[in-house]
Parts: structure tokens; sequence; C-alpha cells
């Protein structure tokens, strides 16, 4: 987009070195707790990196919302290998999880494309998923805020990037409400091995 490397499909990873341990540009990336949320009466909402204890979990989510908002059924030891792939090499990108009374209830996952034209990263959020039971209490808001102001404290993040469906008017809807806006592109693919 813009010239630059176009972003992998969502079971895709990102490109390049990550500071040890760090996101994309070196940020030290710590659990962020937040109290309350949208409500504040079933107790703490807290934030963190995905660890390798949440293989399981992050597995089925992105099983969830591949058949959820795709209509797709995905090859389970694949996606299993995938998450941990992601989770042990932050090179990959990173996830990050909502825990409410201590069970993981969200998750989000970035992936990092390098921008010539800004000299910078884009971050791109993937792999976007709530528990079913767990919508419309802010938690979405919660990672994607957390997610907005690690890039803002990195000098060589120029900004966030996702892709959606194109009948996924509710995630659209939702998107625009964190002040993003619909970008003038087309994602274009062509899958290099079986599957997709």
């Amino acid at each position: 987009m813009e010239g630059e490397g176009v972003q992998a499909s969502s079971r895709g990873g990102g490109t390049g070195a990550v500071g040890d341990g760090g996101l994309r540009g070196g940020a030290d990336v710590r659990a962020a707790e937040v109290r309350g949320g949208a409500d504040a009466s079933v107790g703490a909402v807290r934030v963190r990196s995905a660890e390798p204890r949440d293989l399981e979990t992050l597995t089925r989510f992105a099983a969830a919302m591949a058949q959820e908002t795709e209509g797709k059924a995905l090859d389970g030891p694949t996606l299993r290998a995938g998450v941990a792939a992601l989770l042990a090499d932050p090179a990959r990108g990173r996830s990050f999880v909502v825990e409410r009374g201590g069970a993981v209830v969200a998750s989000l996952m970035l992936t990092f494309e390098w921008s010539d034209w800004r000299n910078g990263f884009w971050w791109w959020i993937q792999s976007v998923y709530v528990e079913p039971a767990e919508r419309r209490r802010g938690h979405y808001r919660t990672l994607h805020e957390h997610v907005r102001a690690l890039a803002a404290a990195e000098p060589d993040v120029c900004g966030l990037r996702l892709y959606v469906e194109n009948d996924n008017a509710g995630a659209q809807a939702t998107y625009r409400r964190m002040g993003m806006h619909e970008a003038p592109y087309r994602i274009f693919e062509e899958p290099t091995r079986g599957g997709r």
C-alpha cells in the first residue's frame, strides 16, 4: 500500500526483527492494569501480553473468529503451530489478551509492516476476538487503547492499520468509533502453499 509492502493475511506474520521481548521499535511491553471498564461491577479487567500458557485459548479464539467472520474451518494443527510460533518469536508479531476475573475473554494480534514512505512501522491489528458472552463490555476498546498508547510511545511507529471482511458491518462500525477511517486500498493475495 502506498508503494509499501502489503501486509500478510490475518494468519500470516510480520517481517523483520524486534528488540529482545519488545514490540517493533523496542517498546518494553508490560501488563497494564485497567480497573472497571464498561461494566465495573464485574471486577478488575487486565490487559497483558499473551504468554505460552495462552496457546490453547488463542488457538480456540482464532478458530472461532475464522468460522464466525469468514465461515472457514481452519486446520487445527496448522493453526496451533502458527499461534505457538508467534508466541515464541516476537519478530513474527505480538498478541495481547484481556483478562476479567482471571479468565482470558478477548485477544488481539499485532504484526508489523515497514513503510519506506514514512520511514516507520505500521502496526497491523489482526485476529481480534471477544468471547460472545463478553461482547459489548468494552474489551475491544481496552485492547485498542492499550495498543494505541504503545504505538504513540514509539517514534518509529507511524500508525495502526487493520483489515476487515467487507460484510462485517458491526466490526467496521466499532473501528470507526475508535477513530479509524477506511483507507483507499483493496487487499489482493496469492497463496503460495495449500489452503487459504
